[in-house]
């Protein structure tokens, strides 16, 4: 199969919403701006908005890490002395918050924004402007969030925010304000990410791109949009409803005026535990494009990998509960809610053994990205395990709040998500930036983490079970837990050197780059099965030079192989002669904005205002409606495009997605008619 020469489809939006085009149509953009800060600073190219995204993630990652070296210096000694009480509360609860809210969320982000659109063979994403609006959310909101170390204290009730201990009685420092105001700003980032990121994927599909034949990276990260999209307003309420208490005198948590402290834990783990799945879903789907990749095989599986997820995704509505346990619910929502978590247990399962299955007999790579991915899986397994023991409601009463959980919670999540997200940047780094990164440091530094991942978290299964309570900021000499403390805190400065080696190969790999000590990438460097590897590395802007149709699963591999009768596997084209080379020119790009980036600058206003003065959210709401004033008056076409010069065309055609397709046919050349009229 060669390459369809049909013009490729695009989506065209005016102020964010879907346009008619014309019959004619087809304009030359103006030059985008390769480099410069304005050309990311007012970006709307999704890629450009993922990569923000992963570079936004990977530095509120280091401070999460210097949070935790500081917690782990804490304990590595009976009696510590690094922090106060008070300062050892806050580090405990930015830790928390900012590993779940500012680093895995948004490395999720990171791949849905970059990738989603690739494999699904669109040109960008539904509302371009909208996305970019989402990441400066989300980056503002967590700056906001780490500015409370200088205006009063950070908060400090626990990134799990449990009533009455964040109310003004236990905690009567404006840290919580910070929590429940910034949690909110970040929750928008991500409701209106995963609105735009679902009409993508609905309506932007190429032609013969049914749902049935996208990479299960895309379902995973769809299916993470749709936990978002019902998760985030869940916890929304519970913000709205703390900040009433505090900052207005409400009693929705006030256990002095009758009110049910409770309530916090039902909305926040009816949040909670979608939101671990929205956590480790997008590592699930990179497992199963690396796995496949470098064992030389198809996924094995493919329909209960979907359905799997599928599952997850409805099922982990039904277990927030088991957080719960200890808290008087009762022997049957304690009955119910410990059969839904044995239940869950099974779709993670099939997932497990699918992977074990795509590598049993294959041809084993073992790069960098498949080291973490297997790596990913092993760990995740032990969390799965140690989590199934929760299920049984009278070994949860006693582990619920023992180190046993912080073990439990970090191989699940530091294991399984982040080591596959590591996966998914060695993997993908020569697709974005146009290089690999380095293998023996790439390597190296998978088995430093490897190891200092154990050593940290596997004592705090043995800790927890002697007894050690966690969010405890000191423990006494004879309680004999000195030595597995000390073990986790020297397991903790090896994990933190795995991530320097990782940090100190972007930089190093990326100067070889561009002195030319090392070659660029060709477009399929890993000989990759989805289509994201069939245009140039790095993407250009348009990402494929002309419309691919697709007919099966894996549509890239197959014009590269072909399947013999006798089972052989046959090269049929090389890489280079199947994907774009992205030379295509004249095709009409959404035009970049500095609207969105004013929009998200107000809510930060807003909030210091509420916490402050008054005045401040004042100047914020008017910054806020200005630039939504702006940005609807502002043309999606760029109004320094010329040579206007008509291209007949067929009527518009759709991708067989349903009736609210509506693309815009790109052509070779320059020139269009700018008119298109609104839906």
């Amino acid at each position: 199969m060669t390459t369809t020469s049909e013009p490729q489809q695009l989506q065209l939006t005016a102020g964010d919403q879907m346009v008619r085009p014309s019959s004619s149509l087809g304009m030359l953009a103006r030059p985008r701006g390769d480099t410069g800060w304005r050309s990311w600073l007012f970006t709307v190219d999704h890629k450009r908005i993922g990569i923000l995204y992963g570079a936004a993630a990977l530095i509120f990652l280091v401070v999460g890490g210097v949070e935790a070296l500081l917690i782990r210096l804490q304990l590595a000694a009976p009696g510590g002395r690094v922090l106060s009480e008070d300062a050892y509360n806050q580090v405990f609860t930015m830790h928390g918050v900012t590993m779940v809210f500012l680093v895995i969320m948004p490395l999720a982000a990171a791949f849905s924004n970059f990738l989603l659109p690739l494999q699904i063979g669109a040109r960008d994403v539904a509302f371009p402007r909208l996305n970019a609006f989402s990441f400066w959310c989300f980056l503002f909101g967590g700056i906001f969030l780490n500015t409370s170390w200088m205006l009063g204290g950070a908060p400090d009730g626990g990134w799990f925010g449990y009533a009455p201990n964040s109310g003004l009685v236990f905690s009567p420092s404006h840290g919580m304000d910070f929590y429940a105001l910034g949690l909110q700003i970040t929750g928008i980032a991500s409701l209106v990410s995963a609105i735009n990121l679902i009409v993508t994927v609905l309506n932007m599909r190429t032609k013969g791109m049914s749902l049935w034949r996208m990479p299960v990276l895309s379902w995973m990260l769809l299916i993470v949009q749709f936990l978002l999209l019902f998760a985030i307003p869940v916890i929304t309420v519970a913000l709205f409803l703390l900040m009433f208490d505090r900052l207005f005198g409400a009693n929705f948590f006030n256990v002095a005026a009758g009110a049910d402290p409770l309530l916090w834990q039902h909305l926040f783990w009816i949040f909670g535990h979608p939101e671990v799945y929205i956590l480790i879903l997008p590592a699930f789907g990179i497992m199963s494009e690396v796995i496949p990749t470098f064992s030389r095989k198809p996924l094995f599986g493919y329909p209960f990998m979907v359905f799997s997820g599928i599952a997850i995704g409805f099922m982990g509505w039904g277990v927030w509960a088991h957080h719960m346990f200890t808290s008087g619910v009762g022997p049957i929502s304690v009955a119910a809610f410990s059969l839904s978590t044995m239940f869950i247990a099974v779709p993670t399962g099939v997932k497990i053994l699918n992977w074990l299955a795509t590598m049993w007999g294959g041809r084993l790579q073992f790069t960098t990205a498949m080291l973490f991915s297997i790596g990913a899986v092993a760990m995740f397994t032990i969390g799965g395990l140690s989590g199934v023991t929760h299920a049984i409601a009278p070994a949860d009463t006693q582990q619920t709040d023992t180190f046993y959980i912080v073990a439990h919670f970090h191989y699940v999540i530091f294991g399984g998500s982040l080591l596959g997200m590591l996966s998914g940047f060695y993997f993908w780094w020569p697709k974005a930036f146009g290089y690999k990164l380095n293998e023996r440091w790439g390597k190296a530094s998978f088995w430093v983490l490897m190891l200092g991942f154990n050593l940290t978290f596997g004592p705090m299964h043995i800790l927890g079970l002697q007894g050690m309570s966690r969010r405890i900021q000191s423990y006494s000499a004879d309680a004999g837990f000195s030595f597995w403390n000390a073990m986790a805190t020297v397991g903790a400065f090896v994990t933190a050197i795995g991530f320097l080696i990782f940090i100190m190969n972007i930089y190093r790999s990326r100067k070889a780059y561009r002195s030319g000590l090392l070659k660029p990438v060709g477009p399929d460097p890993w000989d990759a099965r989805a289509l994201e590897w069939m245009t140039a590395s790095p993407v250009p802007e348009h990402n494929f030079d002309r419309e691919i149709v697709v007919s099966r699963q894996d549509e890239f591999w197959h014009r590269k192989w072909e399947i013999k009768d006798d089972g052989k596997v046959v090269r049929r084209a090389r890489a280079e002669d199947v994907a774009h080379d992205g030379s295509a020119k004249g095709i009409h790009l959404p035009s970049p904005s500095y609207w969105p980036i004013i929009l998200a600058l107000g809510l930060p206003l807003l909030a210091y205002g509420l916490i402050f003065n008054i005045w401040i959210s004042i100047i914020g709401g008017l910054v806020v409606l200005g630039a939504i004033y702006g940005w609807v008056l502002e043309s999606p076409d760029d109004p320094e495009a010329h040579d206007h010069e008509e291209h007949h065309s067929d009527a518009v055609s759709g991708n067989g997605s349903g009736p609210a397709d509506v693309h815009l046919p790109a052509v070779a050349d320059s020139g269009a008619d700018p008119a298109a009229k609104a839906l």
